[in-house]
């Protein structure tokens, strides 16, 4: 791997999941740190990445933004990265990722082995990568996650990875500004395309990086949990509407960027100004 290499984190999250950042503050600590390529992957859902991509584009931004998903699939947590549509959660390992390799996304196991049920397990693991159907099996692993989640099995994860032939990633699972491109996965390559080539030929590396210390992860804890209680006030309010309003615009939670307080939310270009 060159010098050079492009950098990509590929596990970011924002207010519409359990982030605790906006899109537009997302971008911006992205671009500060010299990141090339991101995916926002918010739980089981991508209009905030939709958000993002278009927001970067139009603002002339260096990064790239990649339309990601983090899934709850029945054995743990996949991300899928380049998806034009949500995959629906609460389904089988196996047949998420075929899903998403329908759309012409790839499918990267989260956080693996970690003894909790958002990680798939080993088993698990080896049994769709060994699937007769090669739609079902995963394109990679994030074998460097910063994270309580990561850290402990991490050698286990990257002897896993070596034996089944897996693309190895560093992303840094980020849920506050300051952990976005803590951890990172380098390729060769500028592009989105390029950085999907690479995964797929087993050509990316994981970058340098550090884990999250025992006094910062319930620091992290304390904002995601504040942030929830923020949104969830937000929600009561846009049930519980005035009124007067007479059947107005329900709005609710703020999901972190322009028109995500509408609803149903989407993206409002006229919103950012």
């Amino acid at each position: 791997m060159s010098q050079n290499a492009s950098r990509a984190d590929l596990h970011i999250h924002t207010m519409a999941s359990d982030g605790t950042a906006s899109v537009a503050q997302v971008l911006a600590r992205a671009e500060e740190v010299g990141l090339d390529l991101i995916a926002i992957t918010d739980h089981d859902r991508i209009d905030a990445a939709q958000a993002a991509q278009q927001m970067a584009r139009r603002s002339g931004l260096h990064v790239q933004v990649i339309v990601g998903e983090e899934i709850s699939t029945l054995q743990g947590h996949l991300l899928g990265l380049f998806l034009q549509e949500r995959v629906r959660p609460l389904r089988s390992l196996r047949r998420t990722i075929a899903e998403i390799h329908e759309q012409g996304g790839l499918a990267i196991l989260a956080h693996p082995l970690f003894p909790h049920p958002l990680c798939t397990q080993e088993g698990t693991i080896r049994a769709v990568a060994a699937d007769r159907d090669p739609g079902s099996r995963p394109d990679g692993i994030e074998t460097y996650n910063p994270t309580i989640f990561g850290t402990l099995p991490r050698r286990r994860v990257a002897r896993l990875a070596a034996e089944l032939g897996l693309a190895t990633l560093g992303n840094s699972d980020a849920h506050v500004l300051s952990a976005i491109g803590r951890v990172w996965t380098n390729f060769e390559g500028t592009s989105p395309e390029a950085l999907r080539t690479a995964i797929l030929e087993r050509t990316v590396s994981v970058g340098a990086g550090s884990d999250h210390t025992l006094t910062e992860s319930p620091g992290i804890f304390g904002r995601q949990l504040l942030r929830n209680l923020i949104g969830l006030g937000q929600d009561i309010a846009g049930v519980t509407r005035p009124i007067w309003t007479l059947g107005g615009e329900r709005r609710g939670r703020d999901l972190g960027y322009p028109g995500s307080r509408r609803r149903p939310a989407r993206y409002h270009e006229e919103e950012e100004r």
